[in-house]
Protein backbone atom coordinates (compact mmCIF):
# COMPACT_ATOMS: atom_id res chain seq x y z
CA UNK A 1 0.00 0.00 0.00
CA UNK A 2 1.50 3.38 -1.02
CA UNK A 3 1.58 6.33 1.38
CA UNK A 4 -1.36 8.17 -0.19
CA UNK A 5 -3.57 5.07 -0.05
CA UNK A 6 -2.56 4.39 3.53
CA UNK A 7 -3.37 7.95 4.57
CA UNK A 8 -6.82 7.69 2.98
CA UNK A 9 -7.37 4.39 4.79
CA UNK A 10 -6.22 5.89 8.08
CA UNK A 11 -8.60 8.81 7.71
CA UNK A 12 -11.51 6.52 6.93
CA UNK A 13 -10.87 4.51 10.08
CA UNK A 14 -10.11 7.53 12.27
CA UNK A 15 -12.05 8.26 15.45
CA UNK A 16 -14.02 11.48 15.63
CA UNK A 17 -11.82 14.59 15.75
CA UNK A 18 -12.62 17.47 18.15
CA UNK A 19 -13.94 20.65 16.53
CA UNK A 20 -10.96 22.76 17.67
CA UNK A 21 -7.39 21.45 17.89
CA UNK A 22 -6.67 19.47 21.03
CA UNK A 23 -3.55 21.53 21.63
CA UNK A 24 -5.61 24.72 21.84
CA UNK A 25 -8.05 23.18 24.32
CA UNK A 26 -5.18 21.95 26.51
CA UNK A 27 -3.59 25.40 26.27
CA UNK A 28 -6.84 27.03 27.40
CA UNK A 29 -7.06 24.73 30.42
CA UNK A 30 -3.42 25.24 31.36
CA UNK A 31 -3.47 29.02 31.05
CA UNK A 32 -6.76 29.33 32.92
CA UNK A 33 -6.07 26.96 35.80
CA UNK A 34 -6.52 28.63 39.18
CA UNK A 35 -5.25 26.72 42.21
CA UNK A 36 -8.04 28.17 44.30
CA UNK A 37 -10.57 26.47 42.01
CA UNK A 38 -8.99 23.02 42.43
CA UNK A 39 -10.73 20.97 45.14
CA UNK A 40 -8.72 20.87 48.35
CA UNK A 41 -8.54 17.08 48.38
CA UNK A 42 -7.06 17.09 44.86
CA UNK A 43 -4.42 19.63 45.87
CA UNK A 44 -3.54 17.55 48.92
CA UNK A 45 -3.28 14.40 46.82
CA UNK A 46 -1.09 16.22 44.28
CA UNK A 47 1.31 17.18 47.05
CA UNK A 48 1.46 13.58 48.22
CA UNK A 49 2.27 12.44 44.67
CA UNK A 50 5.12 14.96 44.72
CA UNK A 51 6.26 13.65 48.10
CA UNK A 52 6.22 10.06 46.84
CA UNK A 53 8.42 10.86 43.83
CA UNK A 54 10.87 12.85 45.92
CA UNK A 55 11.17 9.88 48.26
CA UNK A 56 11.85 7.63 45.28
CA UNK A 57 14.59 10.01 44.14
CA UNK A 58 16.18 10.04 47.59
CA UNK A 59 16.14 6.22 47.67
CA UNK A 60 17.90 6.04 44.28
CA UNK A 61 20.70 8.50 44.99
CA UNK A 62 23.43 5.92 45.67
CA UNK A 63 22.38 3.32 43.11
CA UNK A 64 25.00 2.52 40.48
CA UNK A 65 22.86 3.82 37.63
CA UNK A 66 22.25 7.10 39.47
CA UNK A 67 25.91 7.91 39.97
CA UNK A 68 26.95 6.89 36.48
CA UNK A 69 24.19 8.72 34.60
CA UNK A 70 24.55 11.84 36.75
CA UNK A 71 28.32 11.90 36.19
CA UNK A 72 27.87 11.51 32.43
CA UNK A 73 25.38 14.35 32.24
CA UNK A 74 27.54 16.57 34.47
CA UNK A 75 30.63 15.88 32.36
CA UNK A 76 28.78 16.94 29.23
CA UNK A 77 26.84 19.86 30.65
CA UNK A 78 29.25 21.45 33.10
CA UNK A 79 28.14 23.35 36.17
CA UNK A 80 24.95 25.34 36.36
CA UNK A 81 22.56 26.97 38.82
CA UNK A 82 19.96 24.25 39.20
CA UNK A 83 19.93 21.59 41.91
CA UNK A 84 19.85 17.80 41.78
CA UNK A 85 17.66 16.00 44.30
CA UNK A 86 19.67 14.53 47.16
CA UNK A 87 23.00 15.14 45.44
CA UNK A 88 25.69 17.86 45.56
CA UNK A 89 25.64 18.57 41.82
CA UNK A 90 24.54 21.88 40.31
CA UNK A 91 23.64 21.68 36.63
CA UNK A 92 22.17 23.79 33.84
CA UNK A 93 18.39 24.00 33.69
CA UNK A 94 17.56 21.17 31.29
CA UNK A 95 20.31 18.86 32.53
CA UNK A 96 19.04 19.10 36.10
CA UNK A 97 15.59 18.10 34.83
CA UNK A 98 17.08 15.08 33.03
CA UNK A 99 18.88 13.87 36.15
CA UNK A 100 15.99 14.53 38.53
CA UNK A 101 13.62 12.60 36.28
CA UNK A 102 16.08 9.72 36.18
CA UNK A 103 16.34 9.68 39.99
CA UNK A 104 12.59 9.73 40.51
CA UNK A 105 11.96 6.98 37.95
CA UNK A 106 15.12 4.89 38.28
CA UNK A 107 13.84 2.41 40.86
CA UNK A 108 10.50 1.96 39.08
CA UNK A 109 8.81 2.80 42.36
CA UNK A 110 7.00 5.93 41.14
CA UNK A 111 3.34 6.60 40.41
CA UNK A 112 1.41 5.52 37.30
CA UNK A 113 -1.72 7.00 35.80
CA UNK A 114 -3.80 3.85 35.57
CA UNK A 115 -5.79 4.33 32.37
CA UNK A 116 -2.96 6.06 30.53
CA UNK A 117 -0.35 3.54 31.71
CA UNK A 118 2.10 6.41 32.04
CA UNK A 119 4.45 7.66 34.76
CA UNK A 120 3.63 11.36 34.83
CA UNK A 121 4.98 12.91 38.02
CA UNK A 122 8.54 11.90 37.14
CA UNK A 123 8.52 14.10 34.05
CA UNK A 124 6.19 16.95 35.03
CA UNK A 125 7.72 17.49 38.49
CA UNK A 126 11.37 17.80 37.32
CA UNK A 127 10.17 20.23 34.65
CA UNK A 128 8.21 22.20 37.25
CA UNK A 129 11.01 22.35 39.84
CA UNK A 130 13.72 23.39 37.40
CA UNK A 131 11.63 25.88 35.44
CA UNK A 132 10.03 27.43 38.52
CA UNK A 133 13.44 28.03 40.07
CA UNK A 134 14.77 29.34 36.75
CA UNK A 135 12.05 31.98 36.32
CA UNK A 136 11.76 32.89 40.00
CA UNK A 137 8.28 31.46 40.49
CA UNK A 138 6.60 30.80 43.81
CA UNK A 139 5.70 27.45 45.35
CA UNK A 140 2.06 28.07 44.44
CA UNK A 141 2.96 28.67 40.80
CA UNK A 142 5.08 25.51 40.76
CA UNK A 143 2.24 23.44 42.22
CA UNK A 144 -0.33 24.88 39.80
CA UNK A 145 1.88 24.11 36.79
CA UNK A 146 2.47 20.58 38.06
CA UNK A 147 -1.27 19.95 38.41
CA UNK A 148 -1.84 21.30 34.89
CA UNK A 149 0.78 18.92 33.53
CA UNK A 150 -0.68 15.93 35.33
CA UNK A 151 -4.22 16.65 34.18
CA UNK A 152 -3.29 17.20 30.54
CA UNK A 153 -0.76 14.35 30.35
CA UNK A 154 -3.18 11.86 31.88
CA UNK A 155 -5.83 12.66 29.32
CA UNK A 156 -3.42 12.48 26.38
CA UNK A 157 -2.18 9.06 27.53
CA UNK A 158 -5.71 7.75 28.10
CA UNK A 159 -6.69 8.32 24.46
CA UNK A 160 -4.83 5.22 23.25
CA UNK A 161 -6.07 2.77 25.92
CA UNK A 162 -2.67 1.14 26.37
CA UNK A 163 -1.93 0.80 22.66
CA UNK A 164 1.46 2.54 22.73
CA UNK A 165 2.91 -0.39 24.67
CA UNK A 166 1.69 -2.82 22.03
CA UNK A 167 3.79 -1.18 19.31
CA UNK A 168 6.91 -0.62 21.40
CA UNK A 169 6.57 2.96 22.65
CA UNK A 170 6.91 4.03 26.28
CA UNK A 171 4.10 6.52 27.04
CA UNK A 172 6.08 8.12 29.87
CA UNK A 173 8.52 9.65 27.41
CA UNK A 174 6.12 9.95 24.52
CA UNK A 175 3.34 11.77 26.39
CA UNK A 176 5.57 13.35 29.02
CA UNK A 177 7.11 15.84 26.61
CA UNK A 178 3.70 17.37 25.80
CA UNK A 179 2.71 17.63 29.46
CA UNK A 180 6.09 19.17 30.29
CA UNK A 181 5.79 21.74 27.51
CA UNK A 182 2.60 22.92 29.22
CA UNK A 183 4.20 22.84 32.68
CA UNK A 184 7.17 24.90 31.55
CA UNK A 185 5.02 27.15 29.37
CA UNK A 186 2.69 27.96 32.25
CA UNK A 187 5.66 28.91 34.44
CA UNK A 188 7.16 30.98 31.62
CA UNK A 189 3.80 32.78 31.36
CA UNK A 190 3.24 31.92 27.71
CA UNK A 191 0.07 33.07 26.01
CA UNK A 192 -2.60 30.55 25.03
CA UNK A 193 -1.38 30.63 21.44
CA UNK A 194 2.20 30.06 22.56
CA UNK A 195 1.15 27.16 24.80
CA UNK A 196 -0.56 25.54 21.82
CA UNK A 197 2.58 26.12 19.77
CA UNK A 198 4.75 24.53 22.46
CA UNK A 199 2.83 21.29 22.01
CA UNK A 200 3.33 21.44 18.26
CA UNK A 201 7.06 21.81 18.79
CA UNK A 202 7.04 19.01 21.36
CA UNK A 203 5.67 16.67 18.69
CA UNK A 204 9.11 16.60 17.08
CA UNK A 205 10.74 15.72 20.42
CA UNK A 206 8.39 12.93 21.57
CA UNK A 207 10.23 9.65 22.09
CA UNK A 208 10.57 6.57 24.25
CA UNK A 209 11.28 2.99 23.15
CA UNK A 210 10.47 -0.19 25.07
CA UNK A 211 13.50 -2.00 23.64
CA UNK A 212 15.10 -1.88 27.11
CA UNK A 213 12.79 -4.74 28.08
CA UNK A 214 14.80 -7.10 25.89
CA UNK A 215 18.01 -6.85 27.90
CA UNK A 216 17.39 -4.88 31.10
CA UNK A 217 19.27 -1.83 29.81
CA UNK A 218 19.02 1.59 31.44
CA UNK A 219 17.40 3.70 28.73
CA UNK A 220 13.93 3.71 30.33
CA UNK A 221 15.36 5.57 33.29
CA UNK A 222 16.17 8.51 31.04
CA UNK A 223 12.75 8.82 29.41
CA UNK A 224 10.95 11.08 31.93
CA UNK A 225 13.87 13.46 32.40
CA UNK A 226 14.40 13.68 28.66
CA UNK A 227 10.70 14.51 28.29
CA UNK A 228 11.10 17.24 30.91
CA UNK A 229 14.14 18.78 29.18
CA UNK A 230 12.46 18.57 25.77
CA UNK A 231 9.27 20.12 27.12
CA UNK A 232 11.25 23.02 28.58
CA UNK A 233 12.96 23.48 25.21
CA UNK A 234 9.64 23.43 23.35
CA UNK A 235 8.17 26.04 25.69
CA UNK A 236 11.20 28.32 25.30
CA UNK A 237 11.00 28.13 21.51
CA UNK A 238 7.26 28.77 21.56
CA UNK A 239 7.84 31.74 23.84
CA UNK A 240 9.82 33.31 21.02
CA UNK A 241 6.93 32.59 18.65
CA UNK A 242 8.54 29.86 16.60
CA UNK A 243 5.88 28.64 14.11
CA UNK A 244 4.62 25.18 15.06
CA UNK A 245 2.02 22.62 13.92
CA UNK A 246 -1.50 23.32 15.21
CA UNK A 247 -2.76 19.72 15.18
CA UNK A 248 -0.05 18.06 17.23
CA UNK A 249 -2.26 15.13 18.20
CA UNK A 250 -5.04 14.58 15.66
CA UNK A 251 -3.25 15.79 12.55
CA UNK A 252 -2.39 13.69 9.50
CA UNK A 253 1.12 13.16 10.94
CA UNK A 254 0.20 13.99 14.53
CA UNK A 255 1.14 11.95 17.59
CA UNK A 256 -1.54 9.29 17.39
CA UNK A 257 -1.48 8.56 13.66
CA UNK A 258 2.31 8.59 13.44
CA UNK A 259 2.88 6.30 16.42
CA UNK A 260 0.06 3.79 15.96
CA UNK A 261 -0.89 1.46 13.10
CA UNK A 262 -4.36 2.03 11.62
CA UNK A 263 -5.88 -0.84 13.59
CA UNK A 264 -4.78 0.66 16.91
CA UNK A 265 -5.52 4.25 15.90
CA UNK A 266 -9.09 3.24 15.07
CA UNK A 267 -9.55 2.29 18.72
CA UNK A 268 -8.45 5.67 20.04
CA UNK A 269 -10.95 7.99 21.67
CA UNK A 270 -9.72 11.52 20.94
CA UNK A 271 -12.47 13.00 23.10
CA UNK A 272 -10.63 11.70 26.18
CA UNK A 273 -7.83 14.20 25.53
CA UNK A 274 -10.03 17.06 26.72
CA UNK A 275 -12.82 15.36 28.65
CA UNK A 276 -13.98 16.59 32.03
CA UNK A 277 -11.70 19.57 32.58
CA UNK A 278 -12.73 21.30 35.78
CA UNK A 279 -15.14 18.55 36.85
CA UNK A 280 -13.02 15.39 36.77
CA UNK A 281 -9.52 15.37 38.25
CA UNK A 282 -7.21 12.72 36.86
CA UNK A 283 -4.82 13.18 39.80
CA UNK A 284 -7.37 11.08 41.68
CA UNK A 285 -6.75 8.30 39.13
CA UNK A 286 -3.00 8.07 39.68
CA UNK A 287 -1.83 4.83 41.28
CA UNK A 288 0.94 4.75 43.88
CA UNK A 289 3.21 1.73 43.73
CA UNK A 290 3.52 -0.55 46.76
CA UNK A 291 6.31 -2.48 44.96
CA UNK A 292 9.47 -1.17 43.20
CA UNK A 293 8.66 -3.10 40.02
CA UNK A 294 6.69 -2.73 36.81
CA UNK A 295 3.06 -2.05 37.67
CA UNK A 296 2.03 -4.91 35.39
CA UNK A 297 3.30 -7.52 37.89
CA UNK A 298 1.67 -6.00 40.96
CA UNK A 299 -1.56 -7.99 40.84
CA UNK A 300 0.25 -11.32 40.66
CA UNK A 301 2.81 -10.22 43.24
CA UNK A 302 0.06 -9.44 45.74
CA UNK A 303 -1.72 -12.70 44.89
CA UNK A 304 1.49 -14.67 45.48
CA UNK A 305 2.10 -12.87 48.76
CA UNK A 306 -1.45 -13.70 49.86
CA UNK A 307 -0.81 -17.39 49.18
CA UNK A 308 2.45 -17.20 51.15
CA UNK A 309 0.61 -15.62 54.06
CA UNK A 310 -2.02 -18.36 53.83
CA UNK A 311 0.73 -20.89 54.56
CA UNK A 312 1.62 -22.27 51.13
CA UNK A 313 5.00 -24.01 51.37
CA UNK A 314 7.06 -23.17 48.28
CA UNK A 315 8.85 -26.51 48.55
CA UNK A 316 5.54 -28.33 48.07
CA UNK A 317 4.65 -26.57 44.80
CA UNK A 318 4.59 -28.64 41.62
CA UNK A 319 3.54 -25.92 39.13
CA UNK A 320 2.37 -22.31 39.02
CA UNK A 321 0.06 -20.51 36.63
CA UNK A 322 -0.12 -16.72 36.59
CA UNK A 323 -3.13 -15.16 34.89
CA UNK A 324 -2.33 -11.76 33.39
CA UNK A 325 -3.91 -9.25 30.97
CA UNK A 326 -3.09 -9.75 27.30
CA UNK A 327 -1.78 -6.20 27.14
CA UNK A 328 1.13 -6.85 29.52
CA UNK A 329 2.55 -10.04 28.02
CA UNK A 330 5.22 -8.32 25.91
CA UNK A 331 6.45 -6.34 28.88
CA UNK A 332 6.65 -8.88 31.72
CA UNK A 333 6.07 -12.42 30.43
CA UNK A 334 7.89 -12.86 27.11
CA UNK A 335 10.33 -14.26 26.18
CA UNK A 336 9.68 -16.82 28.89
CA UNK A 337 13.24 -18.11 29.22
CA UNK A 338 14.65 -14.62 29.70
CA UNK A 339 11.97 -13.63 32.19
CA UNK A 340 12.81 -16.70 34.27
CA UNK A 341 16.47 -15.64 34.47
CA UNK A 342 16.71 -11.90 35.18
CA UNK A 343 20.28 -10.71 34.62
CA UNK A 344 20.03 -7.49 36.58
CA UNK A 345 17.67 -5.46 38.73
CA UNK A 346 15.81 -4.01 35.76
CA UNK A 347 15.20 -7.45 34.35
CA UNK A 348 13.87 -8.45 37.76
CA UNK A 349 11.50 -5.47 37.87
CA UNK A 350 9.95 -6.60 34.58
CA UNK A 351 9.84 -10.32 35.33
CA UNK A 352 6.48 -11.91 36.10
CA UNK A 353 8.11 -15.21 37.16
CA UNK A 354 10.35 -13.40 39.63
CA UNK A 355 7.52 -11.35 41.15
CA UNK A 356 5.47 -14.51 41.67
CA UNK A 357 8.39 -16.57 42.98
CA UNK A 358 9.49 -13.88 45.44
CA UNK A 359 5.95 -13.43 46.68
CA UNK A 360 5.41 -17.16 47.19
CA UNK A 361 8.78 -17.87 48.78
CA UNK A 362 9.40 -14.71 50.82
CA UNK A 363 6.06 -12.98 51.09
CA UNK A 364 7.53 -9.69 49.86
CA UNK A 365 8.82 -7.78 46.83
CA UNK A 366 10.69 -4.73 48.07
CA UNK A 367 13.91 -2.87 47.34
CA UNK A 368 15.96 -5.64 48.98
CA UNK A 369 14.45 -8.15 46.54
CA UNK A 370 15.88 -6.15 43.63
CA UNK A 371 19.46 -6.74 44.75
CA UNK A 372 21.37 -9.28 42.60
CA UNK A 373 21.73 -11.82 45.37
CA UNK A 374 17.94 -11.96 45.71
CA UNK A 375 17.09 -13.03 42.17
CA UNK A 376 19.87 -15.60 41.80
CA UNK A 377 19.03 -17.52 44.97
CA UNK A 378 18.74 -21.23 44.06
CA UNK A 379 15.29 -21.64 45.59
CA UNK A 380 14.04 -18.64 43.61
CA UNK A 381 15.53 -19.97 40.37
CA UNK A 382 13.83 -23.31 40.90
CA UNK A 383 10.50 -21.66 41.60
CA UNK A 384 10.71 -19.35 38.57
CA UNK A 385 11.09 -22.42 36.36
CA UNK A 386 7.64 -23.54 37.54
CA UNK A 387 5.88 -20.27 36.60
CA UNK A 388 3.87 -20.21 33.38
CA UNK A 389 1.48 -17.49 32.30
CA UNK A 390 -2.00 -17.54 30.79
CA UNK A 391 -4.11 -14.74 29.36
CA UNK A 392 -6.78 -13.68 31.82
CA UNK A 393 -10.08 -13.39 29.89
CA UNK A 394 -11.73 -11.62 32.83
CA UNK A 395 -9.11 -8.89 33.16
CA UNK A 396 -10.26 -5.27 33.25
CA UNK A 397 -6.85 -3.94 32.12
CA UNK A 398 -5.85 -1.10 31.79
CA UNK A 399 -8.40 0.10 34.32
CA UNK A 400 -6.95 -2.45 36.75
CA UNK A 401 -3.63 -4.29 36.69
CA UNK A 402 -5.24 -7.61 37.54
CA UNK A 403 -3.46 -10.80 38.53
CA UNK A 404 -4.25 -14.33 39.65
CA UNK A 405 -1.85 -17.01 40.86
CA UNK A 406 -2.82 -20.68 40.81
CA UNK A 407 -0.48 -23.20 42.43
CA UNK A 408 -0.71 -26.95 42.07
CA UNK A 409 0.88 -28.80 44.97
CA UNK A 410 2.75 -32.08 44.84
CA UNK A 411 -0.23 -33.84 46.47
CA UNK A 412 -2.53 -32.65 43.65
CA UNK A 413 -4.32 -29.89 45.52
CA UNK A 414 -4.87 -26.60 43.71
CA UNK A 415 -4.80 -23.26 45.53
CA UNK A 416 -5.44 -19.86 44.01
CA UNK A 417 -5.74 -16.19 44.83
CA UNK A 418 -7.05 -13.45 42.56
CA UNK A 419 -6.41 -9.72 42.72
CA UNK A 420 -9.14 -8.02 40.69
CA UNK A 421 -8.07 -4.50 41.66
CA UNK A 422 -4.36 -3.99 42.28
CA UNK A 423 -3.34 -2.36 45.54
CA UNK A 424 -2.56 1.31 44.94
CA UNK A 425 -5.09 1.53 42.11
CA UNK A 426 -7.49 4.49 42.36
CA UNK A 427 -10.21 2.02 43.35
CA UNK A 428 -8.02 0.59 46.09
CA UNK A 429 -5.70 3.51 46.75
CA UNK A 430 -2.88 3.89 49.16
CA UNK A 431 -3.94 6.55 51.62
CA UNK A 432 -2.00 9.77 52.02
CA UNK A 433 -0.78 8.41 55.36
CA UNK A 434 0.49 5.25 53.62
CA UNK A 435 2.27 7.40 51.02
CA UNK A 436 4.00 9.26 53.82
CA UNK A 437 5.07 5.97 55.39
CA UNK A 438 6.56 4.88 52.08
CA UNK A 439 8.31 8.24 51.77
CA UNK A 440 9.87 8.00 55.23
CA UNK A 441 10.96 4.41 54.56
CA UNK A 442 12.72 5.54 51.37
CA UNK A 443 14.36 8.47 53.13
CA UNK A 444 15.55 6.26 55.98
CA UNK A 445 17.98 4.54 53.61
CA UNK A 446 20.26 7.58 53.77
CA UNK A 447 18.79 10.45 55.79
CA UNK A 448 17.75 11.19 59.33
CA UNK A 449 14.07 11.34 60.21
CA UNK A 450 14.47 15.02 61.04
CA UNK A 451 15.69 15.84 57.53
CA UNK A 452 12.92 13.76 55.96
CA UNK A 453 10.35 15.51 58.15
CA UNK A 454 11.63 18.94 57.12
CA UNK A 455 11.29 18.11 53.42
CA UNK A 456 7.86 16.56 53.98
CA UNK A 457 6.62 19.70 55.70
CA UNK A 458 7.86 21.87 52.82
CA UNK A 459 6.08 19.69 50.25
CA UNK A 460 2.79 19.65 52.13
CA UNK A 461 2.90 23.43 52.50
CA UNK A 462 4.28 24.06 49.01
CA UNK A 463 1.75 26.71 48.01
CA UNK A 464 2.88 28.89 50.92
CA UNK A 465 6.53 29.03 49.81
CA UNK A 466 7.39 32.44 48.37
CA UNK A 467 10.20 31.06 46.22
CA UNK A 468 10.64 27.81 44.29
CA UNK A 469 14.39 28.26 44.73
CA UNK A 470 13.89 27.68 48.44
CA UNK A 471 12.19 24.38 47.65
CA UNK A 472 14.85 23.33 45.14
CA UNK A 473 17.60 24.14 47.66
CA UNK A 474 15.97 22.01 50.33
CA UNK A 475 15.93 19.04 47.95
CA UNK A 476 19.49 19.36 46.66
CA UNK A 477 22.03 19.81 49.45
CA UNK A 478 25.76 19.84 48.93
CA UNK A 479 26.88 16.41 50.12
CA UNK A 480 25.02 14.10 52.49
CA UNK A 481 22.13 15.62 54.37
Amino acid sequence: MDLATRLQSDQAAAPAVPTSPISEQLADFTAGLDLAAVPGAVVTRAKHLILDSIGCAFAAREEGFAGQITASVAKLAGEGPRGVIGMPHRLPLRDAAVVNGMLMHGLDYDDTHAAGVAHLTVSTLPAAIATAAHVGASGEQLLTAYIAGMETGARLASVVKGAFHQVGFHPTGLIGVFACSLVAGRLMKLSRAQLAGAQGIALSFASGSLQFIEDGSWTKRIHPGWAAASGITAAALAGDDMPAPREAYEGRFGLYRSHLPPSEFAGCDLSLATAGFGSTWEIDNVAIKPFPACHFVHGCADAAIALHQAGVDAASIKSIRALIPAGVVKSVAEPVAAKRRPKNDYDAKFSLPYAVASGLLRGRLGLAEMLPRAFVEPRILALMDKVDYEIDPASTFPRHYTGEVIVTLNDGRELRHRVAVNRGNPEQPLSNAEIETKYFDNCALYFSHEVAQRVRDLVLDLEALPSAVQFETALSPFGKI
